[in-house]
C-alpha cells in the first residue's frame, strides 16, 4: 500500500514538474492523472519491470481507499471560506451570479457534447 501511494504521488509530482517545467496550460494533477492512465494501460506489457503492486490490484485498492475519503479534502477549502467570510459577504452577489452562469454553461456544454456524440453514433448505425 505504501508503494502504491508513493506511485500515485510520484505521478502527481511528475505532472507538476512537467506543467511547471514546460509551462503547460494544464494543471499538474491533470497531467499526473494522464501519466497514471498511461501506466495502467501499459502495465501488462511492462509487468516484469514494474512493481508488483501495479499489477496485483493493490494500486486500485489504494486508489479506492483514497476516493472513499475524498470528502475530507474539502475541509481545508471550507475553512478557508469561513476565514474569509468578509470577502464572501462583500462579493456575494457576484459570486452567486458567477456560480449560476458557470453552472448553466457547464450544463449547456454537456448537452451539446451529448448531442454531438449521439449524432456520431447515429451516423455509424
Amino acid at each position: 500500500m505504501i508503494l502504491s501511494l508513493g506511485l500515485l504521488l510520484l505521478c502527481q509530482l511528475l505532472g507538476e514538474a512537467l506543467a511547471h517545467g514546460l509551462s503547460l496550460p494544464l494543471p499538474g494533477p491533470v497531467i499526473g492523472m494522464a501519466l497514471l492512465l498511461v501506466l495502467l494501460l501499459v502495465r501488462e506489457k511492462f509487468a516484469p519491470v514494474l512493481p508488483r503492486e501495479v499489477g496485483d490490484g493493490t494500486l486500485e485498492k489504494t486508489s479506492n481507499g483514497l476516493l472513499s475519503h475524498l470528502s475530507l479534502m474539502f475541509i481545508p477549502a471550507g475553512v478557508g471560506v469561513v476565514q474569509r467570510l468578509d470577502l464572501v459577504v462583500s462579493h456575494g452577489v457576484a459570486l452567486f451570479v458567477a456560480l449560476l452562469v458557470s453552472t448553466a454553461l457547464a450544463m449547456l456544454a454537456s448537452v451539446a457534447a451529448f448531442r454531438f456524440i449521439a449524432r456520431l453514433i447515429g451516423e455509424r448505425e
